[in-house]
């Protein structure tokens, strides 16, 4: 789709040797940037006066090739309009159009999505408002690598009220979300000796093969069952590091139990070990107590890794990393070597709109929705074994003995349903038992309802 340049358009670059014809390489510069893809179709040119002036030629000159293009059906001129580079003229597709092709699907139950519209979008201008009239000058330069000293104080007292965590300023690293932050991590542990590292199985499906990429280090996987992790295969795995999930398992939903999250804590201590705690959507509980995060009681030991790509949006790409006061400093400079700082205005506007409350009202209008979408979805689901509810907004669908788990996913995308199955989670990919991963974060009541009537029959 073209760009339709309001206003002034940008200027073309058409690079000219004064010592050669001019109109001949006007006219073949235009010609090229059509072909390429460099102008698309329906995109506005300038105009003729305006593009004279750029090239410094004359306005006749830019005529005449404008004129030639049009009689080759490269351009299309309409009275009282711009010139325009015609619908049929061939370009080729830029990689990402070309790369951009994925399952259409009506209704999608795709797993890790928030509920898009439910973005703050009011709350985000204020905040973007008061951060624009009121911040220093200052705030505007490149600023301290390790993220905005205004946010870290800010979040800083939030995990230490909401998440029960160990926190203190100056030992959070803001960064560009999850992967940046895990990244950042594991170089610095690879560099310090760390060679192994475990993932919770079933887990994240490409992200421990990520982390071998990104720091070299060898990946295992290590079983949960209903009490999430099991350390004493973690112990027999020879890692010196473990990235997990307590607070709501990925993807089982499963909480790890207090016992298990002392254990945790002595193995990484024994073993002079870490812990890379992943705190996603633990804003979001249903039916149980707050369940305080894993850093809290091992801070030393425990990297708190966590982002609002959840509570808010991925678009924002804003996480951070609490850091143990051990490596703080390499993690700092790791950070600083990657990219010198996150967005820093957008810092502001977070920590703005956590101070002010509006982010707390955002997340308990969002707990309700979610709650709301959680119930439609089982009683869609209508009598279909389903777990991992108590937090967050997706849950693990129980197929019945001998389904094909892939059969059903199938079946389910001839009928323009997305279905996710758990054996894209297990480090062997193994397809039994038979279950289905249903995101419900990104769907109305209506559609979530409306798609699991049309599978429902595949999933009994």
């Amino acid at each position: 789709m073209a760009i339709r340049w309001a206003g002034l358009s940008p200027a073309l670059l058409l690079p000219l040797d004064r010592a050669l014809p001019l109109r001949a390489q006007v006219e073949g510069g235009l010609r090229d940037a059509i072909r390429c893809g460099r102008l698309a179709a329906g995109e506005r040119l300038p105009s003729s006066r305006e593009l004279a002036r750029e090239l410094d030629v004359s306005r006749g000159l830019v005529q005449e090739c404008y004129g030639q293009l049009q009689a080759e059906g490269y351009l299309e001129t309409r009275i009282g309009s711009a010139t325009r580079v015609a619908p049929c003229a061939v370009t080729t597709p830029s990689p990402t159009t070309a790369a951009a092709i994925k399952p259409d699907f009506k209704i999608d139950f795709r797993p890790g999505v928030p509920d898009l519209a439910g973005f703050p979008r009011g709350d985000w201008l204020w905040a973007q408002r008061e951060v624009a009239r009121t911040a220093p000058t200052a705030a505007l330069d490149y600023g301290d690598p390790c993220g905005s000293p205004v946010l870290r104080e800010v979040l800083s007292a939030y995990l230490n009220r909401v998440r029960g965590a160990a926190a203190q300023p100056h030992r959070l690293v803001v960064c560009a979300g999850f992967a940046q932050g895990l990244n950042l991590v594991l170089r610095v542990l690879s560099r310090s000796g760390v060679s192994t590292v475990a993932f919770e199985d079933p887990g994240y499906d490409d992200t421990s093969a990520l982390a071998a990429q990104w720091a070299g280090v060898r990946t295992v996987p290590v079983r949960t069952d209903e009490k999430g992790i099991k350390v004493n295969a973690l112990a027999k795995s020879g890692a010196q590091a473990v990235v997990l999930t307590p607070a709501h398992q990925w993807p089982t939903g499963v909480v790890l139990e207090p016992s298990r999250r002392r254990e945790l804590i002595a193995w990484a201590e024994a073993n002079d070990a870490y812990l890379i705690e992943d705190d996603y959507d633990a804003e979001f509980r249903y039916d149980r107590e707050p369940v305080g995060c894993l850093q809290g009681l091992g801070p030393d030991r425990v990297f708190l890794l966590g982002t609002v790509s959840k509570s808010l949006a991925p678009a924002l790409r804003l996480g951070w990393i609490l850091c143990p006061a051990t490596v703080l400093e390499e993690v700092a400079a790791e950070k600083s070597r990657d990219d010198r700082g996150s967005p820093g205005l957008d810092q502001l506007v977070l920590a703005r709109l956590i101070e002010s409350g509006r982010f707390d009202r955002h997340l308990r209008r969002m707990r309700a929705v979610y709650a709301s979408r959680r119930q439609a979805l089982v009683e869609a689901l209508d009598g279909v074994p389903v777990s991992g509810l108590a937090a967050g907004f997706h849950a693990v669908a129980h197929l019945p003995s001998g389904t094909s788990e892939r059969a059903v996913i199938e079946a389910a995308a001839r009928r323009s349903i997305g279905l996710y199955g758990m054996s894209r989670y297990r480090s062997s990919g193994a397809v039994k038992p038979p279950q289905l991963v249903l995101g419900f974060g990104n769907l109305t009541e209506r559609s979530l309802k409306e798609g699991l009537a049309q599978v429902i029959d595949l999933l009994r």
